[in-house]
């Protein structure tokens, strides 16, 4: 069964093996998914109607809304990106407008595409970049390089200038011709099935490689991407492309090479092309912060809060979003957005933007029994990491039950009497409690440890009996 093909109840099974409890949050966010694959199945004159139903996440900090939606992403290997409401201007002023969020989406698929169509090459390419490396490793013998004319009317310009061009962007360089003898094949072939064996990983290679593209960050490159023009590709198309010098070890080069070649192999536009469908049919916005942005929170600066849900509002409804890589509908991109809601509450958002969040979700506080479950069932449960990570000082540290329930219960208690910041409280008491050891093991070589409930309390709860204590430390 492929990905795509999940049931709701598979998708709940593997959120399930990250996230203690939600069920209903889980529920939802499953069926939403599901429906997705259920709309690519029906007739194409119905797929235009179908709209996807955005979710409304709400719940206190820390008790799992974000990590729902990227484990989601996760499992169906889906476009995904997390944006902070509050990050976001109206219109008119400086700062991120919210068409950025689709543009990131479309960046995010296209990491995905390009990951899967550079697999589908990948013997090629890793073929392609060992007789690269190969070549430099055992040379041939160079025949003489004929003196070549330069047909680019921007290096004439820079000499009638009286400046080198090669100075301002060396060009590439042309392949060498070169002679191979009998005995250099051999040895070659050699080194190949060497190099395949891991024999030579560790050894130094000194190899020219494309200089990477620096994102430019001004204003007038985000100004411009709103008109679906790049910035950088622009300036890129009036300059040579650059090679860098670079002496790494043979299995960082085959890297390197890999990459250059892949690209060589695939069709960019194919990439860009597939990307944006993806991100149009399959991509999730995951929007956090939701509530701040309401009246009720109102900041005393100068930008509207209600106009940036006025500016969200078209992108939810269904606009067309410019691109660098063409134009994208935002019309079944899946919104998810989520937020405390303490001060304010979802009536308080515009009514038209509230009617585009059809499926609103309550997500509970977590208890006592949530923590011991958190600190001890996930695939990435914290006491899994600590145990990891001590390993490999030679320490093997095990949590007595009584232990773990004693710290279940001072994370629920400081929650209480504190701010309620749900697991994440986990991470600072876990921290404090292990500080000692974390500080040690390099040293001591303790071997096998046992944390009981009597070390946390010596530990800990001098801290948490001290009120004012608890509020800077935990």
């Amino acid at each position: 069964m492929t990905k795509e093909d999940m049931t709701p109840r598979e998708i709940v099974a593997e959120l399930d093996k990250y996230i203690i409890g939600q069920t209903m949050a889980k529920k939802s966010v499953a069926v939403a998914l599901r429906n997705r694959q259920r709309r690519l199945k029906v007739s194409e004159d119905m797929q235009k109607e179908i709209t996807p139903k955005n979710l409304l996440m709400i719940g206190a900090t820390g008790v799992g809304k974000t990590e729902i939606a990227r484990r989601l992403a996760t499992i169906v290997q889906a476009p995904f990106i997390k944006v902070e409401a509050t990050k976001f201007t109206e219109v008119g002023y400086i700062g991120r407008d919210v068409e950025s969020m689709v543009r990131d989406l479309v960046e995010a698929s296209i990491q995905i595409v390009e990951k899967q169509q550079y697999s589908s090459v990948y013997v090629q390419a890793e073929k392609n970049a060992i007789d690269r490396i190969v070549k430099l490793l055992i040379p041939g013998i160079k025949k003489e390089k004929k003196q070549s004319t330069s047909a680019n009317p921007f290096e004439a310009m820079f000499k009638n200038m009286g400046v080198d061009p090669n100075q301002l962007a060396p060009q590439e360089e042309e392949e060498v011709e070169e002679e191979v003898t009998e005995a250099i094949s051999t040895d070659r072939e050699k080194m190949k099935q060497q190099i395949r064996n891991g024999v030579l990983d560790e050894r130094e290679v000194t190899i020219r490689v494309e200089s990477q593209k620096k994102a430019t960050n001004s204003p007038m490159g985000a100004g411009l991407e709103q008109m679906g023009i790049d910035l950088n590709e622009t300036l890129g198309a009036l300059r040579p492309k650059t090679k860098i010098k670079r002496t790494v070890t043979v299995k960082k080069a085959i890297e390197l090479f890999l990459q250059e070649e892949s690209a060589k192999l695939v069709n960019s536009e194919d990439i860009h092309s597939m990307a944006v469908d993806l991100a149009q049919n399959a991509g999730i916005i995951f929007i956090d912060e939701f509530d701040k942005i309401t009246s009720k929170n109102q900041n005393s600066g100068t930008v509207s809060r209600e106009g940036v849900q006025r500016d969200i509002l078209p992108i939810v409804e269904g606009s067309q979003v410019s691109t660098k890589y063409g134009p994208v509908q935002t019309d079944h991109i899946l919104f998810i957005a989520s937020g405390a809601f303490h001060v304010s509450k979802p009536s308080d958002l515009i009514p038209e933007l509230q009617g585009r969040f059809p499926i609103r979700v309550e997500l509970d506080d977590l208890t006592k029994e949530d923590f011991v479950k958190i600190l001890t069932e996930p695939n990435n449960a914290l006491l899994k990491q600590y145990i990891a990570m001590l390993e490999t000082e030679n320490v093997k540290i095990t949590f007595t039950y009584e232990s773990i329930e004693r710290l279940a219960e001072i994370a629920y208690r400081v929650n209480q009497e504190t701010d309620n910041i749900g697991a994440r409280r986990l991470h600072t008491i876990l921290e404090k409690l292990l500080e000692d050891l974390l500080f040690e093991a390099p040293d001591m070589q303790m071997g096998d440890i046992t944390i009981t409930e009597n070390y946390v309390n010596e530990k800990i709860e001098h801290i948490v009996e001290d009120k004012d204590l608890s509020r800077y430390i935990l």
